[in-house]
Parts: structure tokens; C-alpha cells; sequence
């Protein structure tokens, strides 16, 4: 992070306070805003885009594994979240509830509600209950399993405390909901889309995470199994990315998703749930922003290149924005990823500073500037935003033209290895309660300094242990990791313990 006297785009720096920090970059990018609904936000088109991106990437990769898009009713009855008790009281204090029909003007002149329904509707907070409504119609017998279905959609939890991206009442997502035939399949169906989910946040979003499954505690409401995995923000906090749910039978029961058989007999289906939601913007925005605002990886970049022109006489403009114009063909004729460059010429009648940080604080991979010296030359000045923002390389048009995806795939990459370095220097394995406890504390209860971080240390199993962390630190098991076979004691009780697990303060 900048010493104390650097100036920089975005005030206060992560260091000073990260929470405002977060909030500043958001805007300065011109990602999202608080709309007039208290809680709900308004996506602006930068940031629209970068989820425009996600979307598109992981449809690709859900339909590679045989899943298919359908669309299910935004409003669901009351009695069908009633038929699953575990699930409903989970999410009942989230619920937005629809009790009229419509509205009319009162004696006073005011509009009221004027048609009680028959039945009340909740505005979807999960789609596990009416989904499953209709597959319980879809399906008679084994032959018609395996069912794999994504949604993109929106879902609405009433948040008391919303963020953007990281909490609002109203968000975007998308949730897969498939049915098997066996428990088996089920499980194995769960474990692929979190391999899924890790996989796309690795190599799209260049952020590293750690896997695993979900304690009791904190699994989603009427799930057997829940898998996570979790990003670390450069405040050391853990973001939940991604959560892949083997819901059993419970669903199919409540639902009445009934199959015959191999063996001629009635048995209910085996289910599973998954999602990821535009909190993922938000885990962008802490993993790689920098106190100039937001660093994109070009994978998921709405524009990889921006084009500058710099032309502060009259008589240079037309011949410098005829080399923009040929270049900006030229680039998008090559391919990144196997995909056309996403290339803007930035042609607006504004100052070339104002101009160039704006594209800064947005977050574009490359800023290329273009003026009458260059053209003299026939070179352009490119600036990379994983380096210093005052860092410019110098080289020939036609290298760059070639060079560009190259370019692009060694900031994804030092972006991803720049993100796994900063978590594995915070991530420690801890052995006593004392050294816990320090770890988490921090050391101006007034107002805390950046602390703490992933602590791997052995838990008994005990939810009352559980409990009494997240009271004392507001600390909770992140994951307890696949693979994760060391023994050894809990560091809390001194009871057995098999595994080392996860824990960190999270958003």
C-alpha cells in the first residue's frame, strides 16, 4: 500500500478505511448507485457489463456440463415454503411479502392497497420450492433423470444492512436446481459445480480460493451438504463466492418429486442447488483494487483496450485519430481467450488527463495513447493497470497490434499470482486459543486497523464452540477443506480433532 504523502484517486486509501475505500471505488468506476428503494441498487453499464461477462462465461461452462436455462415465477405461495420447515425458517426473516393485488385512492386521496389474495406470495429469495413444483409434473419415472436446470434471475432478501454488490435486497444471480436418480449422482452433481465455480473464479476473475464444505451452522436452510468457497479481500476478510447445495431428499419430499423406480418401486429424487450472484463484482472490487480505484482482469473486462488520442492542436487530430481508428481494426481482428478483443476509441472532446483517468479508475486492463509524436515515430505509449499508474512502455504500433493478447494473458496472470501471494502471506495455521484470539483482536478497538486473516486451526465439531467464536470475535468457520487430513487437538477444548478448518471474520 502508498506511504502516507502519495496522492491517490480514491480517498480515504484501503489502509485508512476499507470499508469507505470499497464504497468510493464503486462509484468512481460508475459501477453501481443506490437507487430511491432503501437496499435496492441501480447497476450502471460498466458494471453491468462485467456481470454481462460472467453470465456469459459461466453459461458456456454450465452448458458443457449438459445443464440447460429455463425461467421460474418471480412470486411463490406462502404454503409452499410451509412444506419445508428447515428451509422456511431459515429465510423467513428475509422475505419480502405480496398481500394485496392492487391499488385504489382512499378517502384522503392517498393510494392504498384495495385487494387482500386469497393466498400471499413471497417475492423469490431462492426458487428450491417453486421449482420444485414443477418437477414434481416432470417426472414419473427414472428414465426422465437426470433434470439440470440453471436460472438467471433476481432474487430479493430484505437486507438491513446493504452494501453494494455484497449485500442488497434485490440482486442478480443465477441458481442451478437438478434431480437424480441416485444419492450418489446428487453428490457427485454438487461437488462438479463447485469444481465448476472455483474454476471460473480462478482463471476469470484471477482470484484464488480455498473449497470445502460448509459446518452445520452455516449450511443453506434444509441442505444435507453445502460446499463454499471463499476469496480473501485485502482487508483479510473472506467472501463467500460461490455455494453448491446436496439437498437429499428433503426438497423432493416436499415437493413430491416421485419416481418409479429401476425395480418398479415409488422413491423420491435426490436434489441439489447452486448459485453465484453479482457479489462476485464486489470480490473483484477487494481482491485487485488499488487505491486508484478498480483493477479488471481482462477476462471478464467490458473493454480490454482503450484507445487515447492525443490531439491538442486542430491541424494533428484528423491524422491522429485516422492511426486510432486503424489500429482500434487491427486489434479487433485478434482474439484473447479465443474471443474477439473488446476495443473502445475513446474519441470525446475532453482533456487527456481527465480522460485517461477515468479509464484509470475504471479499471481497464490497457490504456493505449496515440498523439503526433507517436505518429512520427510510429509507436504508441501503453500503460498496463496491474503496474503504477504513471508507468508507460513505449513501442511500435505493429508490435503492440501483435503483442496485445499476449499482454493481456501476463496481467491476467499476474493478477491471480499477485492475489495468491497476498493470501497465503495472511493465511496462518494457529495452535493455542491465546494465539486465536490475538490474531482475530485488533489492536484498536476504537477503530480497527486491518488484522487478521484465514486462520487454519483444529475445532472439535462442537456448534456450542461454534458459537462462542462468533460471539467473542464475530469469527466463523469459512470451510473445512477438502483433503484437509492432519489430526490433532481442538484448540479451544483440547478434544480430538480430525482436520484443521477455515475460520475468518467474512463479509
Amino acid at each position: 500500500m502508498p506511504n502516507v504523502a502519495s496522492k491517490t484517486a480514491i480517498t480515504p486509501r484501503r489502509d485508512e478505511d476499507f470499508p469507505e475505500w470499497y464504497q468510493q471505488v464503486v462509484r468512481a468506476a460508475e459501477l453501481a448507485e443506490p437507487s430511491e428503494v432503501r437496499g435496492c441498487m441501480v447497476i450502471r453499464p460498466w458494471g453491468y457489463g462485467i456481470w454481462e461477462n460472467m453470465q456469459r462465461h459461466l453459461d458456456v461452462m454450465f452448458r458443457a456440463t449438459g445443464h440447460r436455462n429455463a425461467y421460474f415465477p418471480l412470486f411463490i405461495p406462502l404454503s409452499y415454503f410451509a412444506k419445508e420447515a428447515e428451509h422456511v425458517e431459515g429465510f423467513a426473516k428475509e422475505c419480502a411479502v405480496v398481500t394485496h393485488s392492487r391499488l385504489e385512492v382512499n378517502a384522503e386521496g392517498k393510494m392504498v392497497p384495495a385487494s387482500p389474495l386469497t393466498e400471499l406470495l413471497v417475492v423469490r429469495p431462492t426458487s428450491e420450492t417453486i421449482i420444485g413444483a414443477s418437477y414434481a409434473k416432470w417426472v414419473q419415472s427414472y428414465r426422465d433423470l437426470p433434470i439440470l436446470i440453471n436460472q438467471w434471475a433476481n432474487v430479493v432478501r430484505w437486507e438491513m444492512r446493504p452494501r453494494l454488490f455484497l449485500r442488497t435486497t434485490e440482486f442478480l444471480w443465477q441458481e442451478g436446481h437438478t434431480v437424480h436418480e441416485t444419492e450418489a449422482e446428487a453428490r457427485a452433481e454438487t461437488k462438479q459445480m463447485l469444481d465448476v465455480y472455483e474454476r471460473f473464479v480462478r482463471d476469470h476473475l484471477a482470484i484464488p480460493v480455498y473449497s470445502g464444505e460448509k459446518s452445520e451452522s452455516e449450511r443453506f436452510p434444509g441442505a444435507v451438504a453445502t460446499l463454499a468457497i471463499e476469496a480473501m479481500a485485502q482487508d483479510r476478510k473472506a467472501i463467500q463466492a460461490g455455494t453448491s447445495h446436496f439437498l437429499g431428499q428433503n426438497f423432493s419430499r416436499a415437493s413430491g418429486i416421485q419416481f418409479q423406480n429401476r425395480e418398479g418401486k415409488q422413491e423420491f429424487g435426490w436434489t441439489t442447488s447452486w448459485g453465484m450472484s453479482t457479489r462476485l463484482i464486489g470480490a473483484v472490487i477487494m481482491a485487485h483494487g488499488d487505491d486508484d480505484g478498480l483493477i479488471l482482469p481482462p477476462r471478464i473486462a467490458p473493454t480490454q483496450i482503450v484507445i487515447l488520442p492525443i490531439s491538442p492542436k486542430e491541424e494533428t487530430r484528423a491524422k491522429v485519430l485516422e492511426a486510432c481508428d486503424k489500429l482500434a481494426r487491427e486489434l479487433r481482428d485478434k482474439r484473447y481467450v479465443d474471443l474477439a478483443l473488446e476495443i473502445e476509441l475513446d474519441r470525446r472532446d475532453i482533456g487527456g488527463g481527465t480522460k485517461n483517468w477515468e479509464w484509470i479508475k475504471k479499471g481497464v486492463p490497457l490504456r493505449v495513447e496515440i498523439g503526433p509524436r507517436d505518429l512520427e515515430t510510429n509507436s504508441v505509449a501503453v500503460s498496463r493497470r496491474d503496474q503504477p499508474v504513471k508507468t508507460k512502455e513505449s513501442m511500435s504500433i505493429q508490435e503492440f497490434a501483435t503483442r496485445a493478447p499476449e499482454i493481456l494473458g501476463s496481467i491476467q496472470q499476474n493478477l491471480y499470482d499477485r492475489a495468491t501471494k497476498f493470501r497465503d502471506e495472511n493465511t496462518r495455521k494457529i495452535d493455542s486459543k491465546d494465539e486465536f484470539y490475538d490474531f482475530f483482536t485488533p489492536k484498536n478497538a476504537a477503530k480497527p486497523e486491518i488484522h487478521g486473516g484465514f486462520a487454519l486451526a483444529h475445532w472439535n465439531g462442537s456448534r456450542d464452540v461454534e458459537e462462542q467464536i462468533k460471539r467473542d470475535l464475530k469469527v466463523t468457520i469459512r470451510v473445512i477443506p477438502f483433503g484437509e487430513s492432519e489430526p490433532g487437538k481442538c484448540i479451544f477444548t483440547g478434544d480430538p480433532s480430525a482436520r484443521r478448518v477455515i475460520w475468518a471474520k467474512a463479509y
